[in-house]
């Protein structure tokens, strides 16, 4: 049985703002759509990145983070329609295991930017033993508020990769956009890390 048949569901915005409370030195990325609404409806901040156009994209550059910043944890934030789009990128996490990288999947089991037409993760695909598949051992489903807390405790230790498909309601609370400017987003992020705008 896939773990989408065995959870519950939970609400989106309320579930992101239990998990994004307390985590003041965590380097958050966020994948397109919903991800980002969430987001920033928990608290704008200068460690948040917010993808606007790169489906597929949010994992990699999370990746990309955890690498160059190792002594910081970073948590990716995306949807399951991001995720399902750049599926490889999972493989390539597994294969350089960055001990402070957090992937936190929001499931609703529809593309929810293109008019919420059923994804696959609610026509069979387990995006758990997917992750597992590919070699990230501790890969779990929740659906449950609580499962915050889980992953937070995963966030703050630091021990190794985590994945987590979280999942939740099919609904769409009221869009809260954060910036759009790119080079804003980016130049914002890196004086964050105390890098030089470029």
């Amino acid at each position: 049985m896939s773990s989408t048949a065995q959870a519950g569901r939970v609400s989106r915005r309320e579930f992101v703002a239990r998990l994004l409370r307390d985590l003041p030195d965590a380097l958050v990325v966020t994948g397109l759509g919903s991800a980002a609404y969430d987001a920033f409806a928990a608290g704008d901040r200068d460690r948040n990145y917010y993808l606007w156009g790169a489906m597929g994209g949010a994992v990699p550059l999370g990746l990309g983070l955890a690498l160059a910043q190792r002594d910081k944890p970073v948590v990716v934030l995306t949807g399951d329609g991001e995720q399902l789009m750049g599926i490889g990128s999972l493989a390539t996490v597994a294969a350089k295991q960055p001990k402070n990288l957090t992937i936190v999947v929001l499931d609703n089991g529809h593309f929810g930017e293109t008019g919420m037409q059923r994804s696959h993760s609610s026509l069979g695909t387990d995006l758990v033993a997917v992750a597992k598949g590919f070699g990230i051992a501790d890969a779990f489903g929740t659906g449950s508020m609580d499962g915050s807390e889980e992953i937070r405790r995963r966030i703050h230790a630091r021990a190794g990769v985590a994945f987590a498909q979280v999942f939740i309601e099919a609904d769409e609370p009221p869009r809260m956009l954060p910036p759009r400017d790119g080079p804003y987003i980016k130049n914002r992020f890196r004086a964050a890390l105390g890098l030089r705008p470029f």
